[in-house]
């Protein structure tokens, strides 16, 4: 099993980029690579076990399934139903500090998978980098000083 963890530091106060993000629907709303997405079903976004179903800039589909919220800990965790990308047994998990001097926030992001094409090094730097930190600038972007 492969595991690709990023960090970065959002200019921002842990509140308002909590409430960016936890929105499971919301990823075109800060994340540069979604064009559009939907809850299905008819189920709030913050409701365990609701779908989101998406898709990139670049046409691909992918669904994925929200397994836990965590308000106090501004933490969520989900899995992959569907993708373009050669993984499976995907499961990643999204968690805010606060950083008190400066009133900023320290982003994490990871995903444990099974690569089904190609090498776990190719998967690990392509999650990594273009959707983990591509996410952290983008919020950096929108919503940092």
């Amino acid at each position: 099993m492969a595991r690709t963890y990023r960090s970065a530091v959002i200019h921002a106060p842990i509140g308002k980029v909590w409430s960016t993000i936890r929105d499971f629907n919301g990823l075109p709303t800060w994340h540069p690579a979604i064009a559009k997405s939907e809850i299905e079903d008819g189920r709030a976004s913050d409701s365990i076990g609701c779908v989101r179903s998406f898709y990139l800039q670049d046409g691909g589909h992918l669904r994925e399934q929200l397994l836990a919220l965590n308000d106090p800990k501004h933490t969520f965790t989900y899995n992959i139903l569907k993708s373009p990308m050669p993984v499976k047994n995907y499961v990643a998990t999204l968690r805010l500090t606060p950083i008190t001097v400066g009133n900023e926030t320290l982003a994490e992001w990871w995903a444990d998978f099974d690569v089904t094409s190609g090498t776990d090094d190719e998967m690990i730097t392509h999650i990594g980098d273009n959707v983990f930190v591509g996410g952290f600038a983008a919020l950096n972007a929108k919503i940092g000083r």
